[in-house]
């Protein structure tokens, strides 16, 4: 059964596991820092150690007129889309009240320093580094948290979360990046009032551990407008009085991952693996372009007994880059796990077709002036399960009713343009945003029929072929990173990750396992697992038929045109 918390187990003992601030009332000088959305409630439980001093780094930001002022730039007036801040939280803080707060710390008291750029304050004293998973902040922005720079605790989510994601999230990102060596201890505060923390070295040293093992991202599900009942089914979801439209379970960025510590946990985003252990996770082809990033993820949607997804289109690198300050783009592909029999995916434009007039008809659909006619402009291609829609930038595209896709994409998600929502309202009872202007620049009207039949739809090679092992490459097409396998196999099978992570799924059989040395990660029926970079071979392995998809960056100089990367065990 599908595991809804998987964990890497680190140590089979918890003794090194700290569940209070307690041992570190005697420090003269304790340095908090911490992520955006930490709740109040966690330095509550350090401020009962009466300090002489206690500094809180939000005291120190410039007044909140300034700080809408600096923050504008990158917010913009949209609802979801801003531009991304290369800044640091020095941009915020007013250095007059910075050097004052420096100037009470002072050897004879003992001082407290907490909040987002506590670290800023001394370069001594004890520091503790507290965490938090961006799902998590992502649900108390919902249950009414401001973000940490604005007084916006009853603003559109949609904007809190763009605050996060264009601003806050980067500058915490980078913090956090220069404080893994620095840090004494490290806090696990993801649940409300329950603290976890170890010290620094032991939490730098699972990072290591997990950049060198096969393992899962804690998956999380949220409902959409569209969304349909597979996932709840197939994955034993709790009820939820609506629907499961996504699934994150392979996106590093947004998961989490579980360190086990014997019975204790500590979850930690998942991000922080990425940005410590780069090249043990990536590998150096794929650190080299990207940087500390992770480009690929896995994510489902499901419109089981649900309804169509937007139609939509993803700018190109340059458009992104123009517009918003990414490197790279979404490129991606729907891999279809399962579909009705009227399942359809839409994808690319017919022939030949007036993107003047086609846009022309949008802008009257949005005002509710016409109902858009999808079929009149874009192609409605028969959906069945396995099959693999590739969905270059540029490309009009969506799923439709009755099926799950498993995308298997580029990372930044939020790069999405909805061109019609089909005269809908979002599950907060309004308009979905709708982006015509910028969906015009980036629709690609070459992306017709023609190369939708030659190059999107399911296009197979075979790589390797002998009883009871077949392995085909999928995709993606010529003008996308990301290249795609399949496996398909009733026995082992010895795989090699060729210097780059894969990202992979079981998207056929109840259950297989993945072998490294003498790790062993057991993998379910519709879960994303990940083997890092570091590790050279491992054995998929299997006494039933299963089907695993894999996704890798692909070395352009080096295409896959023989099978000497498979053999069997």
């Amino acid at each position: 059964m599908y595991d809804l918390q998987p964990k890497v187990q680190i140590y089979e003992h918890d003794t090194l596991i700290i569940s209070t601030f307690s041992s570190l009332k005697d420090e003269p000088l304790l340095i908090v820092e911490t992520y955006p959305g930490v709740s109040e409630n966690t330095f509550d439980l350090i401020k009962k150690n009466h300090y002489d001093v206690i500094i809180e780094t939000r005291d120190l930001l410039y007044e909140q007129e300034k700080l809408n002022f600096l923050l504008q730039p990158f917010l913009t007036d949209d609802r979801v889309r801003g531009r991304m801040c290369f800044g640091t939280i020095h941009d915020f803080i007013d250095p007059k009240k910075l050097q004052k707060a420096k100037d009470l710390i002072k050897n004879d008291q003992k001082i407290l320093v907490y909040g987002v750029g506590a670290s800023l304050l001394s370069d001594q004293g004890c520091l503790v580094y507290v965490d938090i998973t961006r799902w998590e902040i992502q649900l108390r922005y919902r249950q009414g948290m401001p973000n940490y720079f604005l007084d916006n605790s009853n603003e559109d989510i949609l904007k809190k979360f763009k605050t996060g994601y264009f601003v806050e999230w980067r500058i915490a990102d980078k913090i956090k990046r220069q404080l893994f060596e620095r840090m004494d201890y490290y806090v696990d505060a993801t649940k409300v009032n329950e603290i976890k923390m170890i010290p620094g070295q032991v939490y730098l040293d699972a990072l290591n551990t997990v950049a060198k093992t096969p393992f899962r991202l804690v998956p999380y599900f949220d409902p959409g407008v569209w969304g349909g009942d597979w996932m709840s089914e197939k994955f034993n979801l709790p009820e939820n009085g609506s629907n499961y439209a996504w699934s994150f379970d392979g996106v590093p960025e947004e998961n989490s991952i579980n360190l086990g510590f014997g019975s204790t946990i500590i979850e930690t985003p998942a991000i922080n693996l990425v940005l410590r252990e780069p090249l043990n996770l990536l590998g150096q082809h794929v650190y080299s372009i990207y940087g500390a990033e992770f480009p690929i993820r896995f994510d489902y949607l499901d419109t089981m007994n649900g309804q169509n997804l937007s139609l939509q289109v993803h700018p190109s690198v340059d458009l992104v880059r123009r517009e918003f300050g990414l490197a790279y783009t979404q490129s991606e592909s729907y891999y279809l796990l399962d579909s009705k029999d009227d399942g359809v995916v839409y994808l690319g434009v017919k022939e030949n077709v007036d993107k003047d007039k086609m846009f022309h008809d949008l802008e009257l659909a949005n005002k509710k002036e016409i109902s858009f006619e999808a079929n009149k402009y874009v192609n409605v291609l028969p959906a069945k399960k396995h099959d693999h829609f590739l969905i270059p930038p540029g490309t009009i595209h969506c799923s439709g009713k009755n099926t799950v896709v498993l995308e298997i994409s580029n990372t930044p998600y939020i790069f999405t343009f909805k061109l019609w929502d089909w005269d809908r309202l979002g599950l907060d009872g309004l308009p979905r945003p709708v982006h015509l202007e910028l969906g015009k620049q980036a629709l690609d009207t070459t992306i017709d029929t023609k190369m939708v039949e030659q190059e999107l739809h399911s296009p197979l090679t075979i790589l390797h072929e002998e009883e009871g092992l077949l392995i085909e490459k999928t995709g993606l097409s010529s003008q996308q990173t990301i290249e795609t396998t399949r496996v398909s196999t009733n026995r082992d099978v010895i795989l090699n990750n060729d210097g780059r992570f894969s990202m992979m799924n079981l998207v056929e059989g109840e259950e297989c396992e993945i072998i490294v040395g003498n790790k062993q990660l057991h993998v379910h029926y519709g879960e994303t697992f990940i083997v890092p970079a570091s590790i050279d071979e491992f054995t998929i392995q299997t006494n039933q038929p299963i089907k695993v998809i894999r996704a890798q960056i692909r070395r352009f100089s080096d295409e896959i045109t023989s099978s000497n990367r498979y053999t069997n065990s």
